[in-house]
């Protein structure tokens, strides 16, 4: 597991923190990976579900809504919130989005049916009821990322490493050790 944005990686469990609020954040992908817990980016275009569980008494107490955005941002992984409230029209880059609400049982669940690769961008926004002040987290995430670049750095190691063989001589030498073991086994 990775995370970027909002959400940390603290000991093999994603955390998503919202100024001094934290919750315990994760993504599965039931039709196709089971229980397999994602803390960020996601493998396939399927319905995915987000789990956030409060670490904080009084965010049972607090309105919560969840959104997720195209990333019109064009900064990927690096969105922060000052990349978000730049966006002119939010509602048009809106893909999901689940209102305030409170959730008094601690734990916060979403669905959405994602139906294409690419970036997005998930925000969340509380506001404390004791001060009006609001907290706001974002975390950048792929979706359909499967295999993602891993194939195109094999190639490129192994193409790397054969220009590296040829190029020192060292494929010529093995080619003619190999031709004369086969000649001398006839």
């Amino acid at each position: 597991m990775q995370a970027h944005g909002g959400v940390v990686l603290e000991e093999d469990i994603c955390v998503i923190k919202m100024g001094f609020l934290s919750a315990h954040f994760t993504i599965y992908q039931p039709e196709t990976s089971a229980s397999e817990e994602f803390c960020e980016d996601i493998p396939d275009v399927t319905q995915t579900v987000f789990v956030m569980e409060y670490l904080h008494a009084s965010l049972r107490e607090m309105p919560l809504d969840f959104r997720i955005i195209r990333d019109v941002t064009g900064v990927g992984v690096f969105a922060r919130w000052e990349d978000v409230a730049a966006v002119e029209d939010l509602d048009a880059a809106t893909v999901f989005y689940e209102p305030a609400a409170v959730r008094d049982d601690a734990v916060f669940t979403v669905e959405h049916r994602f139906d294409e690769p690419g970036w997005y961008i998930g925000i969340v926004t509380t506001t404390y009821p004791d001060t009006g002040r609001t907290y706001e987290t974002v975390f950048p995430f792929e979706v359909g990322t499967n295999w993602g670049l891993l194939p195109l750095f094999l190639l490129i190691g192994l193409g790397a490493q054969a220009a590296y063989l040829v190029f020192t001589g060292t494929a010529a030498k093995w080619w003619t050790k190999a031709h004369a073991a086969m000649g001398n086994a006839r």
